[in-house]
């Protein structure tokens, strides 16, 4: 069994002071475990700690899937889950950044879709 550990001090603070950057307010992440397939070749699903706030109406996740290893993405609903078009990060902070900046560029292209 693989045993992940959980996001220190100094990750979490990571994430936190890019939101307050974005958003210009505090923002705390709720830390909670999900599971994944860390394997694309297996079934086989493993707890990960994850990093989870909502802001809107979009839901954001950040997973670490193994030391200095992150996965990120957003969704609306179940079925609008989005990626960043990168399968994993090695850097808490750039993975952040990423995901916000892909969410915020999905965002304006759904706004600037629906003003057509």
């Amino acid at each position: 069994m693989t045993s992940i550990p959980e996001f220190s001090e100094s990750e979490f603070w990571t994430v936190c002071n890019t939101l307050q950057e974005r958003y210009r307010r505090p923002i705390e992440p709720d830390q909670v475990e999900i599971e994944l397939r860390l394997d694309p070749h297996s079934t086989v699903l493993t707890p990960c700690p994850a990093l989870y706030w909502k802001v809107d109406n979009a839901n954001f996740v950040i997973a670490k899937v193994g030391d200095n290893r992150y996965r990120a993405q957003f969704f609306y609903r179940l079925y609008q889950t989005y990626g960043t078009g990168i399968e994993e990060f090695d850097d808490i902070a750039t993975c952040a950044v990423t995901l916000l900046q892909v969410q915020a560029d999905h965002a304006a292209k759904e706004a600037e879709e629906n003003k057509k």
